[in-house]
């Protein structure tokens, strides 16, 4: 039995973008938009880079983030097929 250490999907997302460098759009609470690419986050922070500037974001102050393109959260094992072909 392989034993997986669990991951909150906040640091799984975040992380994802982080490796991946993909590029996203980060809004404020306050209506404010940022985009760039998230370099580092901690549990109450967020570094983008944008530019050769970067910026600290609070957490407490996101609303949304979304990338600017496609991240796969999870990795898959061997081939892409689902349950239902394998079982088939």
């Amino acid at each position: 039995m392989q034993l997986e250490k669990k991951q909150n999907i906040q640091d799984l997302f975040l992380n994802t973008l982080r490796k991946s460098k993909t590029p996203l759009t980060m809004f404020l609470v306050n209506g404010i938009k940022l985009q760039g690419i998230v370099s580092g986050y901690d549990n109450f922070s967020v570094m983008i880079r944008r530019d050769d500037q970067m910026q600290l974001v609070y957490k407490h102050a996101i609303s949304t983030i979304a990338p600017n393109g496609p991240i796969n959260l999870y990795e898959t094992e061997g081939d892409s097929q689902s349950d239902e072909t394998k079982n088939a």
